[in-house]
């Protein structure tokens, strides 16, 4: 065990070298799903990623309590950034909206259109980004889901919980959980990363805000380096 926590340490300073090192590199594409420019190295080259920025259109989501922005709005920016940080590890990110939009007029078949992307694309991971609520104002922290009884998936939910709560140093620091998602359907690891609650006044500002979601994002990708270290560990 020691020598695992060890290993993952070594794994998370590295991934920080690496990442402060690519941002001057890096150069997002802002033409088509499937974004082409990723440097050829980096921890994460050859691997396909699919981030979903969550809701769109008509739909909405969550509403934040003292903006009144909606969550589509800020998850569209956390997963660009996700997205960006990806890229800059070597990875080929697959958004699943570059804008705000929806996919059809009705829930299920939006989810399948975006699920239908990751199978297209071969991906290795599917990242589906969100916010979260509650009706009380107390509730803070970001938290991961993972779809239950499959084991990549709960690894993967426990590197980023872990990330997250390293990275970002939450009030309240929560725990990966198994949950019925939909969107976790596919037979990759997938998680949903709710980032935080925007019925928390205080934590809606941070998510709001460019530089913490910037921190979100590169502890969410310091989370999937970490999977794929432990994956290929003997």
């Amino acid at each position: 065990m020691r020598k695992i926590i060890l290993y993952v340490s070594i794994v998370t300073l590295v991934v920080g070298v690496v990442y402060f090192l690519s941002l001057g590199q890096v150069r997002p594409s802002d033409t088509g799903d499937i974004r082409q420019d990723a440097p050829p190295s980096g921890p994460l080259a050859g691997r396909i990623i699919v981030v979903d920025p969550g809701h769109g259109g008509y739909d909405g989501g969550a509403r934040a309590g003292v903006s009144r922005v909606w969550e589509k709005e800020i998850n569209l920016k956390m997963a660009k950034a996700v997205a960006k940080v990806l890229e800059g590890m070597g990875a080929k990110v697959i958004l699943t909206r570059q804008e705000d939009k929806a996919f059809a007029d009705k829930k299920r078949p939006d989810l399948d259109a975006r699920l239908e992307m990751a199978r297209q694309g071969n991906a290795d991971m599917l990242l589906s980004i969100h916010m979260n609520q509650y009706h009380s104002a107390k509730e803070s922290g970001p938290q991961v889901f993972y779809r239950q009884n499959h084991e990549a998936s709960r690894l993967l939910a426990g590197t980023i919980q872990a990330a997250m709560i390293d990275v970002l140093q939450p009030k309240k620091q929560r725990k990966a959980m198994a949950g019925d998602y939909y969107m976790l359907s596919l037979d990759i690891p997938s998680v949903l990363v709710e980032c935080g609650f925007i019925s928390n006044p205080e934590e809606e500002q941070l998510l709001m805000d460019a530089a913490y979601q910037q921190r979100m994002a590169q502890a969410v990708v310091q989370g999937v380096c970490q999977y794929y270290a432990l994956q290929s560990m003997p």
